[in-house]
């Protein structure tokens, strides 16, 4: 690990910021550069308003753009920075100052190879939104459509690789320095990041993910996404059709249009179930400002840069794991995180079931309107020292939005509770997808493609260890007991291999 004189300097900027706003307690926490440090803790003598979380956030919005979005991927990683720093980092507002609307309108031009006049009727001047990647114009396109244009920030792209690149000598200089952090993953938490803003800074990707939802609700009358208009689509540039629908948030308003707000409620939290449970593909990012109430109550979702993917086994474990809680079947709950693979064997079962009624009974103890099954998880998410439970970035993100999605329903329904309407949903969807014929048929698929694996793993291994003869390989200590540990394909641990042997030879005995 090497220290470098750019990153300490841009570190010494950026923790003078977080001085001057009394957030230094993160770099402090982590005994990052003390010798940067130290010196501006006089800096923050003066007591700032607020709790750190709400300070570090406030320091995050003054530094820009990749703090921004740093501080919101934090808000998903309690693990990390705590269940109060991560509510507060959640509550980071993503707004800049608007960028000039002839940058706006040269960039269209430049990306899609037209002119604007002969590709938009109108083009309004003010934008709809500014935020720390891109911000929105309204307008109508030649043929006389009302559409949303996004626009990414000039420069934006080369200010968050300097950025990342600093965020990831960081993340070594952690890992280099405090070994017993390891197990949170620094450096995967910037990759993650990482891949999740290049994502959003190539709006084609965006696009695409508008029409994969949009495709999975083909066809239901309560939840939709907006058309993607490819023809004014490019990497820097972004179009969808206009909608129009009241704020998911605005209560009054939706009572005042006719709307039952338990029915909303009710639609939205449908919506979200068939995004994780059926599809494995959900929005990430449910904020008010990203959803909307249409003319027949349809719940309308905008916004696709930060988008959620669980593959099926994460599915099920999932299902499984809400529905144990929700039924206080704290025993269930714990053997799902042991076959999952979750918790490591050594442990006890017994303990960990003690840790998840701990977590559980105080939460579920509530009036069903305050029961809150994301901040359940939080919690959940928070005993992984103990129990030598690895970190799953994909159930943190869902965990985030869980959290976003419940406070928008306890808002818009204070008495309702978010996953209750859902749990008919989950109990059904656990019945079609884990039956023994299901389980079983999957699992000879699984079994199939291992096998068809093997002369190329064989290969592969006889390769490896030939290079490794030529002294051309060096393991790691870590790497080697990794390798021991993985070379068990996940399918021959789980006694659905059994099952699935089991029926295999009796089809074959009944074939003799």
């Amino acid at each position: 690990m090497f220290l470098s004189a750019r990153n300490i300097y841009r570190l010494f900027r950026i923790a003078r910021t977080l001085a001057r706003h009394d957030a230094l307690f993160p770099l402090e926490g982590v005994g990052v550069a003390k010798g940067v440090i130290a010196p501006l803790r006089l800096l923050a003598r003066r007591k700032r308003d607020g709790r750190p979380g709400q300070r570090l956030a406030r320091a995050m919005q003054e530094l820009g753009p990749s703090f921004i979005k740093l501080g919101q991927a934090l808000s998903t990683r309690s693990d990390v920075v705590g269940e109060e720093v991560a509510s507060d980092l959640s509550q980071l507002q993503d707004h800049l100052a608007p960028f000039p609307a002839s940058y706006a309108k040269a960039a269209i031009e430049q990306e899609l190879e037209i002119k604007l006049e002969d590709s938009f009727k109108a083009f309004e001047n003010q934008p709809l939104a500014a935020a720390s990647i891109a911000q929105v114009h309204l307008a109508i396109t030649s043929e006389g459509k009302e559409v949303a244009v996004k626009i990414l920030r000039p420069g934006i792209e080369t200010a968050f690789k300097k950025d990342i690149e600093l965020f990831f000598w960081i993340a070594e200089l952690i890992e280099h320095t405090h070994p017993d952090l390891r197990r949170l993953k620094p450096v995967e938490v910037i990759r993650t990041f990482q891949e999740t803003t290049q994502v959003e800074m190539d709006l084609r990707l965006e696009a695409a993910a508008a029409e994969e939802m949009g495709k999975n609700f083909a066809g239901d009358p309560t939840f939709t996404v907006p058309s993607v208009d490819w023809r004014r689509t490019a990497q820097r540039v972004l179009t969808l059709a206009r909608v129009h629908g009241v704020p998911i948030d605005e209560r009054e308003l939706l009572i005042k249009q006719g709307f039952d707000p338990n029915d909303i409620v009710a639609r939205a939290a449908t919506a979200l179930f068939k995004q994780v449970f059926r599809d494995g593909f959900f929005h990430a990012d449910q904020h008010p400002g990203n959803l909307f109430v249409g003319e027949q109550g349809e719940i309308i979702a905008v916004d696709f840069g930060i988008m959620g993917r669980l593959d099926k086994p994460t599915r099920r474990y999932l299902g499984e794991m809400l529905m144990s809680f929700l039924n206080r079947d704290y025993s269930r709950v714990a053997e799902v995180h042991f076959e999952a693979g979750y918790v490591p064997s050594h442990k006890s079962v017994e303990a960990f079931t003690q840790a998840c009624r701990a977590i559980g009974e105080p939460i579920l103890d509530k009036p069903q309107g305050e029961i809150s099954i994301a901040r359940l998880l939080a919690q959940l998410f928070q005993i992984t020292k103990n129990f030598e439970m690895e970190t799953q970035p994909q159930l943190l993100l869902l965990q985030k939005t869980m959290l976003v999605a419940e406070g928008v329903g306890r808002k818009v329904a204070p008495e309702a509770n978010f996953w209750f309407l859902a749990h008919p949903l989950i109990e059904k969807w656990i019945s079609d997808n884990m039956g023994t014929e299901v389980l079983v048929a999957e699992t000879i698929g699984e079994v199939a493609e291992g096998l068809r694996k093997i002369p190329r793993m064989l290969s592969n291994m006889e390769q490896n260890t030939a290079d490794m003869a030529r002294g051309g390989i060096k393991l790691h200590p870590n790497t080697i007991r990794n390798l021991n540990h993985s070379t068990v394909p996940h399918w021959y641990k789980s006694p659905r291999l059994y099952i699935a042997a089991i029926t295999i030879l009796t089809i074959a005995l009944i074939l003799a």
